[in-house]
């Protein structure tokens, strides 16, 4: 006789499993929820007859992510040197060594010499400060919209903003600047045409319901031919508060970028308040910076809402590091040469051509993005792959098991162009071996 024994009594119990020191090990690391659903999926595979019974446990550690959040590191290779979509400004080691010592207790609102209370964030205030002389005070929030709420919040709340129409920006994702003012009680008073706004036309329209005159860069287009718009020095004349929204996050002029507003030259112009991001140019986290003079700072920081908008303890570190430590590594790409972009392009595509992957340098043109030198071409190079492979390197097996980072392109002309301008020369061969692992 020949007994016939279904296989699927033969898949481990899931405490047996568990057990396994891989998956023990992981639940330290990973957490047991995430370790308990990768072991009944390699469970459910073996009842499909995908692996054998004895495979779970090996399959079930395979298949575990490297880190408890779901957020992938991406090696962004788009050109865009500031990606929303990838999380803008990349931190600096010294920021993200910063990030993992306030990760524990810090003394973020405690003073260690008396034992008593402290300012939040002093150190990031003081830096911030220092980083931008013409600024009576600083205050930070959260991003640059709230830092825009909280100004219209505290000094115009029932109040008029005057704006051009040819400032009545749509920020991204479908939020519009209006939108974003009016929702805090202030109306919008516009002036001008969408072309051309004289420093008269916001003159003819002060008055006294007046919060303040709002000066918006338009970061992300650019409006060219018979246009006029009045400069923050005219408008600091008309004896209302001026504040303005340079956007990208300049604290002070870049030689490269000699059109983009910076905050150094606008409050020296007579803003009387200035906002700024501080993950675009600036290259640190998500903030709103808010610059200027010490009385409006001063409502602003004791209004209720900056409460509800205060940056964390990990944002504090990251911003301090940034401002104090060295350049950032958006100022560092932005900064690379031609010459050295190609020659890394060069080196790169010669080494994929030895793994008989169709790779060619090719010349490129990448741009700041992020809201930031809106049409400012930025000469780079890129290496030009099948453009087959732009899913693997996104979302590859290698990808999802974190052997490699998931590297994101763009193509062109029907290939993949794996753009060098915003790569760290670091990541040349992490962006190599992905690259490798995704042709197979």
């Amino acid at each position: 006789m020949v007994a016939l024994v279904d296989a699927r009594r033969q898949i481990p119990r899931t405490d047996a499993v568990l057990a396994d020191q891989r998956l023990a090990d992981a639940q330290q690391r990973l957490g047991r929820p995430i370790v308990l659903a990768a072991v009944r999926r390699a469970q459910e595979r073996a009842r499909e007859g995908a692996i054998e019974p004895a495979e779970v446990a090996v399959a079930a550690a395979a298949s575990l992510p490297p880190l408890a959040a779901s957020l992938t590191p991406v090696i962004n290779a788009t050109g865009v040197l500031l990606h929303t979509n990838l999380g803008r400004a990349p931190l600096s080691a010294a920021a993200t060594a910063a990030v993992q010592a306030a990760a524990g207790c810090t003394d973020l609102e405690f003073d260690l010499a008396s034992g008593t209370r402290g300012r939040r964030g002093r150190g990031m205030l003081s830096a911030l400060a220092a980083a931008v002389p013409a600024a009576e005070a600083v205050h930070v929030v959260n991003n640059n919209a709230a830092a825009l709420v909280l100004a219209a919040t505290a000094l115009a709340a029932g109040r008029e903003i005057i704006v051009s129409r040819g400032e009545l920006i749509e920020i991204g994702d479908g939020f519009r600047l209006p939108d974003l003012l009016q929702s805090t009680g202030a109306r919008i008073r516009e002036v001008g045409t969408t072309n051309r706004t004289t420093a008269a036309d916001y003159a003819a329209a002060i008055g006294p319901d007046t919060g303040f005159v709002l000066k918006v860069h338009p970061s992300n287009y650019r409006i060219e031919g018979f246009t006029a718009s009045a400069g923050i020095a005219d408008l600091a004349l008309l004896g209302v508060p001026v504040v303005g929204d340079i956007g990208s996050g300049l604290l002070r002029p870049h030689p490269l970028l000699p059109d983009e507003p910076d905050a150094g030259s606008w409050l020296s112009a007579g803003a009387a308040l200035v906002t700024a991001s501080g993950d675009k140019l600036l290259g640190g986290p998500q903030a709103g910076l808010l610059l200027g003079r010490a009385d409006l700072i001063s409502q602003l920081a004791r209004h209720p809402l900056a409460r509800a908008l205060r940056v964390d303890k990990l944002t504090v570190a990251a911003l301090e590091a940034t401002l104090a430590g060295p350049p950032a590594p958006v100022a560092q790409a932005l900064a690379a040469g031609q010459a050295s972009l190609s020659e890394r392009a060069k080196r790169l595509a010669g080494r994929l051509a030895g793994a008989r992957i169709d790779a060619q340098p090719v010349p490129a043109q990448g741009a700041v993005g992020g809201g930031g030198a809106p049409g400012v071409p930025l000469a780079s190079a890129a290496v030009s792959l099948p453009a087959g492979l732009a899913g693997e390197l996104r979302a590859g097996p290698a990808v999802r098991r974190g052997a490699v980072p998931a590297v994101v392109g763009r193509i062109e002309a029907g290939r993949l162009l794996l753009d060098l301008r915003a790569v760290p020369p670091a990541d040349d061969e992490a962006l190599a071996a992905a690259v490798i692992a995704a042709a197979g």
